[in-house]
């Protein structure tokens, strides 16, 4: 079977842009940004996006393209230990976890959007929230939802993802920033702008750990990496792309989508709610919708609003399903249309499970989903230095420019080492303080030390062979 590609690199890069952008920016972004410090949490999210999430895609980029396969294909296909493959598997499960989740939220998005029409939510935003956000009502949007999300996957690459996602993100741009200048324009903007934009050196001394464990979290979430979509859309690009500066642009569009979803929603939490964290996970659909009820035409703000919204939701559960997909196409040779009915069908279930319980919903859409992807990512980072080590700078270096080419070497070296180790100390302190364990700074520095460096030292000095033993310790 004809495997599909992009059409080009426009389509490629607003589709991987839709995928890092979604309800990671625009729900999860601004919400994880008021708990965790405003301006704290912002700069440190910044650097880890630049700093580890540029590294991080770029080494899932060389997987990707040099395999042109799924996660699991991919991990088969290039070499290395059989125990790789358990990577590619890890991908495939955190796909569904992901889209399990977020299909509920963008049934909520969805329900919303067609509220708007008639300020169904208007009256008691708090009681509609709670009467639609989870049991029957969240389920039956999160099948409609589901199902859109299908008929788009179900075309394919150039057809479907490629098509839909160039009319999308052009629409979500425009009409974020339309957002913004109006949000500006709300009586407590500037107290929005200051909580969201003056750095608060001593809030980010005092929880250091929660924030660096948040926003760990939040960069990893928004890119898209650690859970293989990335790795599959760039199963599809060519040759003659520089997966460098791709993997760049990439994040700093994604940046500045979230940036100024922030723009919208703390000018609105400031003005309308009870302060930044007016609202918790449902400040979208709770403080901000509020406050379309007392708005001069607000029900068309709160229609372009939630369109934003939703379409940012479509970009993002298009890539999430299209991973399981692509791996029951390219491993079995099985019709997409088959695949992704099968697929619609398995997550109808487990999305039911987040639908119906809210305790489940939380604990996914936090500590797993986040802990999930954090070992995918130092997983593609390990493999890329270690596994395919020259052969992932030979990769590097197909298309790149001279800039590019200059750091490939210290790259490689970087992504087997430094931040993959970032990435264990992150992973670690969000999972003691999930398990309940309360750790300082410094002795979960010794942990990441004492158990990274030998296995960074076994994997340079065996090739990259990994004995089973050790995946499942760090699974």
């Amino acid at each position: 079977m004809a495997r599909d590609t992009w059409t080009g690199r426009i389509g490629f890069i607003l589709a991987a842009v839709g995928s890092a952008v979604g309800l990671g920016n625009i729900w999860r972004f601004p919400w994880m940004t008021a708990e965790n410090g405003g301006s704290a949490f912002l700069l440190t999210y910044l650097v880890i996006v630049l700093g580890v999430g540029v590294p991080g895609l770029v080494a899932t980029f060389v997987i990707g393209r040099r395999s042109n396969l799924n996660p699991v294909g991919a991990f088969k296909s290039l070499g290395g230990s059989r125990a790789w493959s358990l990577l590619g598997g890890l991908c495939v499960l955190t796909s569904l976890a992901l889209i399990s989740f977020y299909s509920v939220v963008g049934g909520w998005v969805l329900r919303y959007f067609v509220g708007s029409f008639t300020g169904a939510y208007f009256g008691d935003p708090a009681a509609y929230f709670n009467a639609v956000n989870f049991g029957l009502p969240a389920f039956m949007f999160q099948i409609i939802f589901l199902g859109i999300t299908a008929l788009i996957v179900v075309a394919g690459i150039k057809d479907g993802i490629e098509m839909a996602t160039k009319f999308m993100m052009p629409a979500i741009a425009i009409l974020l920033v339309g957002l913004a200048v109006w949000a500006s324009q709300q009586a407590n903007a500037m107290e929005g702008y200051q909580f969201y934009l003056s750095f608060d050196a001593d809030y980010l001394a005092n929880n250091f750990l929660a924030v660096v464990g948040s926003a760990a979290g939040q960069a990893l979430f928004t890119l898209s990496i650690g859970g293989g979509t990335m790795l599959t859309y760039a199963s599809y690009i060519n040759d003659d792309r520089s997966l460098p500066f791709d993997a760049s642009l990439i994040a700093i569009l994604n940046l500045a989508i979230g940036v100024v979803a922030g723009l919208v929603v703390f000018p609105l939490l400031f003005t309308f709610a009870d302060g930044p964290t007016g609202g918790g996970e449902g400040a979208l659909f709770v403080s901000i919708a509020g406050a379309f009820a007392d708005l001069p035409a607000g029900r068309l703000i709160g229609i372009a609003f939630f369109l934003v919204v939703l379409l940012a939701a479509l970009t993002s559960s298009i890539s999430m399903l299209e991973i399981p997909v692509s791996y029951l196409v390219d491993q079995f040779d099985i019709d997409r249309s088959k695949a992704t009915g099968g697929m619609f069908s398995l997550v109808f279930v487990t999305g039911a499970i987040n639908a119906f319980n809210a305790e489940v919903f939380a604990l996914i859409a936090g500590p797993i989903v986040s802990l999930l992807m954090i070992l995918g990512l130092m997983g593609f980072m390990f493999y890329a230095a270690w596994v395919l080590g020259p052969d992932a700078v030979d990769e590097y270096l197909s298309g790149a420019g001279p800039v590019s080419s200059a750091v490939a070497v210290p790259w490689r070296y970087a992504i087997g080492t430094v931040f993959p180790l970032f990435l264990l100390f992150s992973f670690y302190s969000d999972g003691l303080s999930v398990a309940g364990f309360s750790l300082s700074t410094t002795a979960i520095l010794g942990l990441t030390l004492a158990t990274g460096i030998p296995f960074i030292l076994y994997l340079r000095m065996s090739g990259g062979a990994v004995p089973s033993e050790s995946v499942e310790t760090s699974d």
